[in-house]
């Protein structure tokens, strides 16, 4: 057996009991480097404690997209083409990067008494949360999944092995598996050629255009807004960045906080 083989084989498979036992079992046992930014996902909820210094999030105006119900289209058909995200036709099948949901299934820990109209019959974007203490960055026995400069919950495919531990792991059901060949379902003539597509038997979900961010742009999703400042992007850590100021400005909920992940996106209801 090659080094690399019994190396993988020794991530997988302490990985595997740091699923069950928690992260301690990786400091007692795999020493070695880290992808860039990991150490900021080991269950303290530091803001700086990126390689960046930056913390990205997005803030999601609701009330926005209550009164332009098309917005939800558009922000998740430019997500899903920028990402080469394939159609399955049945829906057990679907991937979803960013998919809209009812308001007491995004929010179940919400009181579901006497909503107005737009909360009970509008729908709710959903997607990646980008936590602070990422349960599926714990899990995951390959370092598939981790935590980027930014502070970003990335991922690398060609080390996902299909064990679906991240799936498991987020209590936000924000993640995808591939269980046929997703470009099988791909409009080869409509692909993004500057996207991977990926392959059958691995796990995806959005990583908020991490490729667009480092380049000094936005998300699709926000730019797929225009002027309608329905998303804001930006750096949590900067007291004065735009985010900050719609933050300070309004009042804001987040997907089931009590379970300490510090998600890093907020709902303006």
């Amino acid at each position: 057996m090659d080094n690399k083989r019994r190396n993988f084989l020794k991530i997988a498979g302490i990985g595997t009991i740091a699923g069950l036992g928690g992260t301690a079992v990786f400091d007692r046992f795999i020493s070695g480097s880290v992808p860039a930014g990991a150490e900021a996902a080991g269950g303290k909820n530091e803001k700086k404690g990126t390689v960046s210094g930056r913390r990205l999030g997005m803030v999601v105006d609701l009330r926005k997209f209550y009164a332009q119900p098309e917005l939800m289209v558009k922000v998740e058909k430019a997500c899903h083409q920028h990402h080469n995200v394939p159609d399955f036709p049945d829906k057990k099948d679907e991937i979803k990067w960013i998919w809209p949901v009812k308001f007491k299934n995004a929010f179940p820990k919400k009181s579901k008494l006497y909503k107005d109209d737009a909360t009970t019959k509008e729908m709710v974007p959903v997607f990646c949360n980008h936590c602070d203490t990422p349960p599926c960055v714990k899990v995951c026995p390959t370092r598939a999944t981790f935590v980027d400069d930014d502070g970003i919950i990335a991922m690398d495919y060609h080390r996902c092995i299909g064990c679906r531990f991240c799936m498991v792991g987020c209590p936000y059901g924000a993640r995808s598996f591939n269980w046929f060949d997703p470009r099988k379902a791909l409009d080869m003539s409509k692909i993004n050629p500057d996207k991977p597509t990926r392959g059958r038997g691995v796990v995806e979900k959005c990583n908020f255009c991490a490729d667009l961010v480092g380049l000094g742009k936005i998300p699709k999703c926000v730019e797929a807004c225009g002027d309608t400042r329905a998303m804001t992007f930006g750096d949590l850590n900067d007291p004065d960045s735009e985010i900050r100021k719609v933050l300070r400005e309004n009042f804001t909920i987040q997907r089931n906080p009590a379970l300490g992940t510090y998600p890093s996106v907020f709902y303006i209801v």
